[in-house]
Order: structure tokens, then sequence, then C-alpha cells
């Protein structure tokens, strides 16, 4: 009599747990192993199960965009926060460039949205489609937004915007229609089959194209108690504020400016996102300042982040104060980032705890208009199962 036993059977849901732990790339292998594997990839839950055990704020979505052969495209590159951090030039150097001049609009989950648009004389088109750098997915192209050129004059223009509404669990394009007297609201959801109108509200002075998406919400620096006739050398303080669009409850508010800005920079701040928190970057003097919210919504969470001089930096511009700075990254710990200098041309790596300079790499300056969004490696697919 043989003593061969069958081995026992792995029950498919604590299969499903295990695979739950594998990187992106080995599922998508994994898929041509049996149909179950090839379903289970698919499989909303499973997809969320895995996005649930990704690691968060480790890795990072760098873009740029690249001049070469006399066209300008944007470039996106997956990375580790540890390889941005400490070889940016090299991570650079292996980026994905698109064939295509597609705007990048924002990062939710692993997903990507990718504007496109068409301009005539009288009319505009915009569009857009959703891109899976991890599994190398995209969608096909959105409803078309048309609008008259003519419709549109500086400062009341049309915003985008990308986020996530975790409630419904919908990824969300945000169209703000900001004409002369009122800004129209419309929507679209991944998967629908058209725009929405969602909220009616005052039109205000626009001081940024693309939201910043932080805790469900897309936020936009805002001037709306200044009309159309005003000059930036005269906003004062209590012009300043930003306007935030809640994706699950479709309303807007406004958000307070952090109490130590004291005085409105010589330039436009810039609004952007880091490890989940609204930052705000502006110049202060003869100094790059950054404030983080570490609580949305809440004004008394508001932190100093960062204040240093451009002395110290080593960054000088021939003609007064230098191209505001971008920050790429913090370290897990806060007390190291890379900041892209287009003045100098170069990332530098600066430990605002020691107050000290650790490394300096030049980049070729046909690149520009460096951009980072916090990235997580992830099964989520650009259309609805």
């Amino acid at each position: 009599m043989s003593s061969f036993q069958h081995s026992p059977v792995v029950p498919q849901e604590l299969m499903a747990e295990i695979l739950s732990r594998l990187t992106v790339k080995d599922l998508m292998r994994f898929r041509c192993v049996s149909t179950w594997l090839n379903h289970l990839v698919f499989d909303p839950t499973f997809v969320k199960l895995h996005l649930q055990r990704s690691s968060k704020n480790t890795h990072i979505l760098l873009t740029f965009r690249d001049y070469e052969n006399d066209e300008s495209r944007y470039c996106a590159a997956p990375c580790s926060l540890q390889n941005l951090l400490h070889n940016p030039t090299s991570t650079v150097d292996v980026c994905h460039r698109f064939n295509h001049d597609y705007t990048i609009l924002g990062v939710c989950n692993g997903l990507v949205c990718l504007q496109d648009s068409y301009r005539g004389d009288e009319f505009e088109e915009y569009w857009v489609r959703f891109w899976n750098p991890s599994t190398r997915v995209m969608c096909e192209d959105s409803p078309h937004i048309r609008i008259r050129s003519g419709d549109y004059n500086y400062p009341y223009l049309f915003m985008f915007g990308f986020g996530y509404d975790d409630w419904s669990d919908r990824y969300q394009v945000v169209f703000l229609d900001n004409k002369s007297q009122k800004l129209e609201i419309r929507v679209y959801s991944l998967g629908d089959s058209c725009w929405r109108n969602t909220l009616t509200c005052d039109a205000f002075p626009a001081l940024g194209l693309h939201g910043a998406y932080a805790c469900g919400h897309l936020n936009w620096l805002a001037l709306p108690k200044c009309g159309s006739g005003y000059r930036w050398a005269n906003v004062t303080m209590k012009d300043l504020e930003i306007f935030c669009y809640d994706l699950k409850n479709e309303k807007c508010r406004y958000l307070c400016m952090p109490d130590g800005l004291s005085e409105v920079p010589p330039d436009v701040p810039v609004l952007e996102v880091l490890k989940g928190c609204l930052c705000l970057s502006h110049h202060q003097g003869t100094c790059f300042v950054v404030w983080m919210m570490k609580e949305f919504g809440v004004a008394k969470s508001w932190t100093l982040l960062l204040n240093v001089s451009y002395e110290h930096l080593r960054i000088r511009h021939p003609h007064g104060l230098p191209a505001l700075p971008v920050i790429l990254c913090l370290s897990e710990d806060d007390n190291v980032m890379l900041l892209a200098s287009y003045d100098t041309a170069e990332f530098i790596l600066y430990n605002k705890k020691d107050n000290r300079i650790d490394d300096r790499e030049f980049f070729n300056d046909d690149k520009f208009y460096f951009f980072s969004y916090d990235y997580v490696h992830s099964l989520v697919f650009p259309y609805r199962n």
C-alpha cells in the first residue's frame, strides 16, 4: 500500500491573503499561472487588500518636462524614497518619457491622471485618461469638455484637479469653470459617461491651475476678496486664502493661511503635498520658507517646516530673487529633504536638522518643471470592472 498522501489544499481566502503581500510586478507575472490568479489580480476586493498592504511614504513619482529634439514632453519616474534622496540624477535618467504631450494632473493610490487637449481658433477641448505605471495599463479618453476661449480672461481661469473619495471609492477629476462672475464645478469619475455639475459659487482670481489633493479635498490658492483688476503687488495677507473642494460632500470652503506668514511674498507661493500633508512654499525676504499643515483643515496645525537663506543654499539669481526651489521629497524623519533649483540646475540634499548641505548634483538644464507626488505601487486599474 502506498504511503503517498495528497498535500493539503490551501484555501483561496488564505492564498489571497498571502498573495496580497507580494509586489505588483510579481502578481502581474503570476496572472498566466491560472485562470483563478488572473481573475484575482483584477478583483476589486483583492486590489483594495493589496493597496492596504502596500508600504506608504516609501515611494515617489517624480515628474518633469524634458526638452528633446525641439519638443517638450512630460516624463515620469516611479522610484523609492531612498533612491531619489541619494541618487536623483540617475533616477531622472531612467524615467518614462510620454510619446504624447500629456499634462499630469495628479496621482492617487498609484493611479496617474493625464490631461490632453486640442486648441482651435475659437474653442478648446480637454479630456483625461488614467494610467497605472506599475501595471502599465492606460484607459481610453474620458468625455471631452469644450470651452470657448474668449470666455476666459486672466485672472479668471479654468482649473483641474485629481483626487480620490474613499467613501464612494471613486477616482474623480474636478473641473473648475471659473468665469468672471460664477464658478461652476463639474466632476468626472472614472468609468462615467459624462461630466456632471455639482456646485456653483462665486468666481475668484486663480493662482494655480492644478489642485493639490490631500485628505479627500482638492485645494487651490485663491484671492476671493479681489476683483478682476487686482495686481499682486497690492495683495494683502487678508486677501490670500486656499479654496478647498470636498470630494465626498461636494462642498467648498476657504482655508486660512499660516499665522506666521506676516507679509505677502513678492511672487505667488506654491501649494503642494508632502507625505499626505498640504504644504505652502514661498519667498520671505532672502529666505526659502515652507509651511506644512499637519492636520488637514485645522489652521492651528500649520507648522514651519523650513526657513533657510538662499545664501546658505548657494542659490543666486543675477537680477534678484532666484526662482522658487521645489521640494521633491522628505526623509522618513523629516530631517533631510531634496530640493530642485532651476537657477543653478541642480539637486540639493539639505539636512535641516544640522543646517548643512549634504550633497549637490547637477542636472541637464533641458529638464524643467520638476514635481513630485506621494506614490504607492498598486493594482488599481484605470477603468471600472
